[in-house]
């Protein structure tokens, strides 16, 4: 598919330079602000697998408590893993995992905020994708059919282009 807007010309993309290479964008000239970011995901099992880590019978342990350590620390090491990504002094991330027997499996929630002259969009999707790779792990011996999927931005706020909310929710795997 092409495009002759100029919207997708390499001047108008912050991580090209004029002559298309990839750089990192200069914010030193943008004022900190409040940045929010809300991302979400999901991890389909069997519904034994829910069962079993709902009640704690995982062979691995506390599926759900190591899964929301791992994007805790995946959040703050974005910017290692993403090579354009700047650094950011978090000033909250939280991950929460809500069991969804209708799924079956676990719909995962991440916040993160900061104080910062860039957004905070690419730590609350590391935190989802982390903690869905861990939740998976954790539960590997249960059920290796396990799925990941949907993991998108819900909602951000701060910064030059204001706030934005998904229009619709993602569709739940059938």
């Amino acid at each position: 598919m092409t495009s002759n807007s100029s919207e997708n010309s390499p001047q108008s993309l912050t991580h090209l330079d004029s002559r298309g290479e990839a750089q990192m964008v200069d914010v030193s000239e943008k004022a900190k602000t409040r940045r929010v970011a809300i991302a979400s995901g999901w991890v389909k099992m069997l519904p034994e697998t829910l069962k079993a880590i709902e009640l704690g019978n995982a062979p691995k342990g506390d599926v759900l408590g190591t899964a929301k350590i791992a994007g805790i620390m995946a959040a703050k090491q974005t910017a290692q893993l993403i090579p354009l990504c700047h650094p950011l002094p978090l000033a909250k991330i939280d991950v929460k995992f809500t069991a969804d027997p209708q799924l079956p499996g676990y719909q995962i929630r991440a916040e993160a905020i900061t104080i910062a002259e860039t957004g905070v969009e690419m730590e609350a999707l590391t935190a989802v994708s982390i903690a869905a790779l861990t939740l998976y792990d954790m539960a590997k011996a249960l059920d290796k059919s396990m799925e990941i999927g949907s993991i998108h931005l819900l909602s951000k706020t701060g910064g030059k282009s204001g706030y934005y909310q998904q229009p619709l929710s993602q569709p739940l795997p059938k």
